[in-house]
């Protein structure tokens, strides 16, 4: 236990950015939190989560359930953005920037795997599991707690530093660490992202609706079509959407091009044309998405999402 408790927040802080994390939190654990269980199962019981079952684990809902012994969860986000922008013209399709490098599982799990065995070297005892968009946690509940940012009204975690061109993680551990202060909101008045959403998903402030979310349709949904209120207003994106994100004043102002290498683009994401996609093939998918987090959407989504696209310009098809 003397072990245990002779670890600082500061040391694991420094650690974290030493090993290239823009940001780290700290946050502590102390039963369940129930405001933030309130909202999760008022989000679910509207049907919001669409059939993303994962959403539904009870473990989402009590941290303890993931690691029973768990007291602490050091948070950390990882800057994306780098400023090319995409054409304007509507034979191209749109991916989300998350997207246009390297997988962002490969690139944070690399660090957060060095901070957990970091941390687990220095006593005996000392647990560390780390989760990047993987685990049953609420990974942006718990960045607010850390003090890493706020959730927005978008749903979307914003810095102050960044803007919300971020990638979230965090690391459980048995540690007892000093807690920072959470976050406090920042959007004020603001509502231009509930604005510019053309399928009204974010239902209203801080609440999205999946099932109208063209993020959600052009990255998890596996239906053969897409619905019939979502189609005709993809505006371009073949997968997942940022318009929410790039109205956002924050990411006009505070948006910074990323130090990580790997989240340059991958020739072709930029400005893929949308007729090329509404063809790809197996192979040609495979060549032009290789360690891509894009990998998640198969050829035949790929395929559908370009048509639906085309479909509502047919003159470009």
């Amino acid at each position: 236990m003397n072990k245990i408790a002779a670890v600082s927040s500061n040391q694991v802080k420094e650690k974290a950015l030493e090993l290239g994390f823009h940001k780290v939190g700290i946050a502590g654990v102390d039963g369940v939190d129930q405001e933030a269980a309130s909202r999760l199962q008022g989000w679910i019981s509207l049907g919001y989560q669409a059939d993303m079952e994962w959403m539904t684990s009870p473990k989402r809902q009590d941290i303890s359930l993931v690691m029973r012994e768990v007291r602490s969860l050091i948070c950390v986000a990882l800057n994306y953005y780098t400023p090319h922008q995409r054409p304007q013209g509507k034979e191209y399709g749109k991916i989300s920037r998350y997207a246009w490098g390297r997988d962002y599982h490969k690139v944070m799990d690399k660090k957060l795997k060095a901070l957990a065995n970091w941390l687990q070297g220095l006593g005996e005892g000392i647990q560390g599991r780390y989760y990047a968009d993987t685990g049953p946690v609420q990974d942006k509940v718990w960045a607010q707690k850390a003090g890493i940012g706020w959730i927005a009204k978008n749903g979307n975690v914003i810095t102050r530093e960044y803007g919300s061109w971020v990638f979230l993680g965090e690391v459980l551990t048995n540690l007892e660490l000093s807690a920072d202060k959470p976050h406090t909101e920042h959007c004020g008045t603001c509502t231009r992202c509930i604005e510019a959403c053309p399928t009204d998903a974010i239902t209203q402030p801080f609440v999205v609706d999946a099932n109208r979310c063209i993020a959600y349709h052009t990255i998890e949904n596996r239906d053969e079509k897409l619905p019939e209120n979502i189609a005709p207003h993809l505006q371009g994106w073949v997968a997942g959407c940022d318009i929410c994100q790039d109205v956002c004043p924050w990411n006009q102002r505070f948006a910074k091009e990323t130090d990580v290498l790997e989240f340059q683009p991958y020739p072709g994401n930029l400005a893929p044309k949308l007729i090329d996609l509404a063809q790809i093939s197996h192979q040609e998918w495979d060549r032009q998405f290789p360690a891509s987090a894009l990998r998640r959407i198969k050829p035949e989504m790929l395929r559908r999402n370009a048509r639906s696209n085309l479909d509502t310009f047919p003159s470009e098809a």
